[in-house]
């Protein structure tokens, strides 16, 4: 099994320092997660420490996601991510350093939640989602988090219909520009594939899809300094930290409504989108999801775009 367990790995010890003498490791989960409480009962904040979430993805919202709800107090995670890091990964990635160049992102976050809470359950999947894996990885699972790659789109889309067939609740939080759009599916909601229609699309329309998805609004267009950074046809596109860091608080806030059963929640065909740069925040609403007329207009109009685009470049 490519599974490792959180049994097997060493635990780094928590030094406490007083007068300058360094005292006997010590770690205690009610003094570590007191400043939550007011915010939670002391009652929620044990029903976290019990729940298990799984993030696949340890990059830029993945890994934010999984330090964030270690934060919250969750107590078991199951985490999936195939890649190391790199340079590129500075400018928005939490474990990326240069102490950790060239490691596996998941035994790095391992790590760094382990430093936070030395207790908690954490099962780790090297090799990714996969078909073949992709039960265990949600075996035991409460809820799960998206942090996979944007252009990630048939383990997503696989993923997800997953969640939904196990009943799963699931939460995506795209980092958009300086900003980040939220869509919360729930078992007995609109699934995945009626909100965005994937099946059978091609890779320019999975991406087109899953944007105007996200963000029908599209916020973040207006304020794109080089477009020319964007590149469909090599898989890449800028992003910036702060994106990546307000993904992380805004999917732990739908996390935990969902654990705790309070609070509302606005669950697909109904989403949010946050944009820090343009001071703004509004509710998305697109009943019928890749079947609504509007969307589908939308659609249009991106796939005219993408084509000019296309055609500029060539001639360029």
């Amino acid at each position: 099994m490519s599974v490792r367990k959180s049994a097997v790995a060493k635990r780094r010890p928590i030094m406490v320092y007083r007068n300058g003498i360094t005292m006997a490791p010590t770690f205690d989960y009610g003094g570590a997660f007191a400043r939550n409480i007011g915010w939670l009962t002391r009652d929620e904040q044990a029903i976290l420490r019990g729940k298990r979430i799984a993030i696949a993805g340890m990059g830029g919202v993945g890994g934010a996601h999984l330090l964030t709800l270690a934060r919250l107090g969750v107590g078991g995670f199951n985490i999936a991510d195939l890649d190391t890091f790199d340079l590129v990964n500075f400018n928005r990635q939490a474990g990326a350093f240069v102490s950790t160049l060239g490691q596996p992102k998941v035994d790095v976050l391992m790590r760094m939640a382990r430093d936070i809470n030395p207790e908690i359950d954490i099962r780790v999947f090297p090799q990714g989602v996969t078909p073949a894996n992709i039960d265990d990885f949600l075996d035991g699972v409460d809820l799960y988090v998206d942090g996979l790659d944007f252009f990630v789109f048939s383990a997503r889309a696989m993923t997800f219909a997953k969640c939904r067939e196990r009943r799963i609740p699931a939460v995506t939080a795209a980092p958009l520009g300086m900003g980040s759009a939220v869509l919360s599916f729930m078992p007995d909601g609109m699934s995945f594939e009626d909100y965005f229609g994937f099946e059978g699309r091609s890779e320019d329309e999975l991406a087109l899809r899953f944007m105007i998805g996200l963000s029908p609004l599209m916020l973040h267009r207006n304020y794109l300094a080089d477009p020319s950074a964007v590149d469909l046809d090599g898989r890449r596109g800028p992003s910036t930290i702060m994106a990546c860091e307000l993904c992380a608080g805004l999917a732990a806030t739908e996390s935990l409504k969902i654990l705790l059963g309070r609070g509302k929640l606005l669950a697909a065909p109904h989403g949010f989108h946050f944009d820090a740069y343009r001071n703004k925040l509004v509710r998305t609403w697109r009943p019928w999801g890749h079947r609504n007329p509007i969307q589908r207009v939308m659609l249009a109009i991106a796939r005219r775009q993408l084509a000019a685009m296309r055609q500029a470049s060539r001639h360029a």
